[in-house]
């Protein structure tokens, strides 16, 4: 691995830095994406950064970013991390959604839909997961029909869950299934909806953390126009690929309260005899635990920032760092809860130490462990596709949809 920016990098880095210097906000937004107090901070920040060039630096000129390397994106997203910025509701849509619309649809999609997105003007969600699916992408029962007047239109019916930011989104891609009988992977297709179109209905899911970020998505009869499915009939499964590769590497840069949050509070927190919690042999013994692997954590993403850099594909490292992650947040906010004592049960960012940091991870961290592929999931996909390990026994592969038993 290489820890140094290259001169080019180094320079970029400084570009970046005298740039956000001058336009990044001085202190962060008071309000929340779920409530959608922020959203307008968020757009114009957006609408900022994509006049600048730095939206989406990785895309092309004619889309509006810089032509850039995957590095220099990263580069930016590093230093503005630095810097109170809003939420970002458009990470879905632009880092998910309208590369799939690009890939797929045609010219004039394109045009009509990647300049609003990349300006915060319009923002997108993804339509995959069902109530019996799980982590099933392909057990997608929400039906997309043609429509019996002869017009070519699709009538999509059925139910989403867990979708991000349909609560203030525009539009969204939804996969659904267009043909029962040949086997789950070959019998769904991809379209693109208007979210305010009739039929669709919204309702937000009150997570156990106190947000409200998941929505259920229901559709009666929502007619779509032929122009909008993405890719061929059937064909759904390998543009969802697309969307959930992304997704993955998206959902593995989560973040949460960490082993230096811990040890800041460690300090500061007296223990049963009186003298800071830091003391506590044990206790000192799980911090140099989580700090090594917090080092494993970023020297796995430097593994992946070196082949962005030398211009090579990074490996497996998203999956790896997405179950790594997701199960050290967990542990870590479980301990830190236990050492705050009664302190711990103070989910209050007002009144809780850190604003609550750990009492927030600990509720986030089991849905880390879900979003975007379950443990098992990515444990599967290494074992199977880095490991060359034997597949996992998959009964129904080769089975018609329709013959799939449901549990009922």
């Amino acid at each position: 691995m290489d820890f140094k920016d290259t001169p080019e990098e180094a320079a970029y880095r400084a570009q970046v830095r005298a740039w956000l210097e001058a336009n990044a906000p001085k202190r962060a937004p008071s309000g929340d994406l779920e409530g959608g107090e922020d959203l307008a901070a968020a757009k114009a920040w957006q609408a900022k950064k994509a006049a600048a060039g730095y939206a989406q630096i990785t895309w092309p000129k004619e889309w509006g970013g810089q032509g850039g390397t995957p590095l220099q994106q990263v580069i930016f997203n590093q230093e503005e991390s630095k810097h109170p910025v809003p939420g970002n509701p458009f990470q879905i849509g632009l880092g998910m959604c309208v590369p799939t619309v690009a890939t797929f649809a045609d010219d004039a999609t394109k045009k009509r839909f990647v300049g609003p997105a990349l300006r915060g003007e319009e923002i997108w969600c993804q339509l995959f997961s069902e109530p019996a699916g799980g982590s099933d992408v392909a057990a997608s029962r929400t039906r997309a029909v043609q429509a019996s007047d002869g017009s070519g239109d699709w009538i999509i019916s059925g139910q989403k869950v867990w979708t991000t930011g349909a609560q203030f989104s525009d539009f969204g891609i939804v996969v659904c299934r267009t043909n029962p009988d040949v086997p789950k992977h070959k019998g769904m297709t991809m379209f693109w909806l208007d979210m305010h179109d009739p039929g669709v209905e919204v309702k937000p899911i009150h997570q156990m953390s106190g947000g409200s970020g998941f929505n259920e998505v229901f559709f009666t009869d929502v007619r779509v126009k032929d122009s909008q499915r993405l890719g061929a009939v059937g064909d759904g499964w390998k543009v969802s690929l697309v969307t959930l590769m992304n997704e993955r590497l998206a959902v593995g840069g989560a973040s949460g309260a960490g082993w230096s949050e811990f040890l800041e509070a460690a300090r500061d927190i007296p223990g049963a005899d009186g003298a800071p919690v830091i003391k506590d042999q044990a206790l000192r013994e799980k911090l140099a635990d989580w700090y090594v692997q917090a080092e494993g954590l970023k020297h796995t993403r430097n593994r992946t920032m070196t082949a962005l850099s030398r211009g090579q594909t990074p490996g497996p490292e998203s999956s790896i760092g997405k179950i790594v992650s997701a199960n050290a947040m967990h542990e870590l906010a479980s301990n830190a809860i236990d050492m705050l004592d009664q302190y711990g049960i103070i989910n209050d960012p007002a009144l809780a130490p850190l604003r609550g940091a750990f009492q927030s991870s600990f509720m986030f961290a089991p849905g880390l462990r879900i979003a975007g592929g379950t443990d098992e999931i990515l444990r599967n996909i290494i074992a199977e596709r880095v490991l060359g390990l034997p597949g996992d026994i998959r009964v129904d592969k080769d089975v018609p949809f329709k013959d799939v038993p449901t549990g009922r």
